[in-house]
């Protein structure tokens, strides 16, 4: 299995499981990465773990989180990703927390470091009746992962990062950190990116270089459309600044999801681009 870590600000690929490892793993070394996140879908069967391990060891490719999705989620607008996305939601919550602990036994398979979601929004006072069962619920994730010697992130994106600090403190577990995504920040209209990576730099483990415009004001509820990395309000040399600035040592994991394949391929070769131009240490 591959253990090693990844270079300072190396530039990876998020990517998704679905096909034949080895020619997913093919693809993305042909854009010229050697690392990247992988997520598995809700209605995937995890049985397939040795698989992705041989096919990853075969040819040196390092995966540094997993990520967790589930049956059922939507991100059509906000109102819809309240309602269906993540752990917030309670009549899934069972099935969603034996799905994460089984992600993070597929990762222990393949000597991955770490495993990250999308918890949902989290709620903003410990009033809510939401806010115990979803703390709690990640606490035993995070238990089941520290038994793995993995870490459990959290995506950014769904609250204000004063939120979600004042949640990690809570749940007070040491293996529990942040993806942080800028783009989601923006795409949520929850707040600038910039000043909330500065909120949130000690407990940012991994992040995502992706870009996205603001929601439409005259469109409540809307989410912000995501662009290209480098044409959106991001900033991208602002973020890498900033990543520098707190301190940040690990890689740079570009997340495009356009649904044309074709278009999604050419935006991640300029996301590759640009990173390589603005990376202290590109890979």
């Amino acid at each position: 299995m591959l253990t090693s870590s990844p270079q300072p600000f190396e530039s990876a690929v998020m990517f998704w499981a679905g096909g034949d490892p080895s020619l997913t793993i093919a693809e993305l070394m042909r854009l010229g990465v050697r690392s990247g996140q992988l997520g598995f879908p809700g209605n995937l069967d995890l049985s397939c773990a040795p698989q992705w391990r041989d096919a990853l060891d075969a040819v040196g490719f390092r995966v540094f989180t997993v990520f967790a999705a589930y049956d059922g989620e939507s991100y059509a607008d906000i109102p819809t990703v309240q309602r269906t996305v993540g752990f917030v939601p309670p009549v899934t919550r069972g099935e969603r927390e034996r799905r994460t602990c089984e992600v993070s036994d597929f990762a222990a398979v393949l000597g991955v470091p770490g495993i990250a979601t999308h918890i949902g929004f989290v709620p903003e006072s410990q009033d809510d009746p939401d806010y115990l069962p979803v703390r709690d619920m990640v606490r035993r994730v995070c238990d089941h992962a520290a038994r793995h010697n993995q870490t459990f992130a959290l995506e950014t994106g769904q609250e204000p990062a004063n939120v979600l600090l004042h949640f990690l403190q809570d749940v007070d577990r040491p293996n529990l950190g942040i993806n942080f995504d800028p783009a989601n920040m923006i795409l949520y209209g929850t707040g600038d990116p910039i000043e909330a990576l500065g909120i949130l730099g000690p407990r940012v483990l991994t992040v995502h270089c992706k870009d996205g415009n603001w929601p439409d004001p005259a469109q409540p509820g809307s989410l912000g459309k995501e662009q290209p990395l480098g044409s959106g309000d991001v900033g991208i040399p602002r973020f890498l600044a900033k990543l520098r600035e707190i301190g940040y040592q690990g890689p740079l994991s570009i997340e495009r999801e356009a649904s044309d394949p074709i278009r999604r391929v050419k935006d991640i070769e300029g996301a590759l681009a640009l990173l390589a131009s603005l990376s202290p240490n590109p890979a």
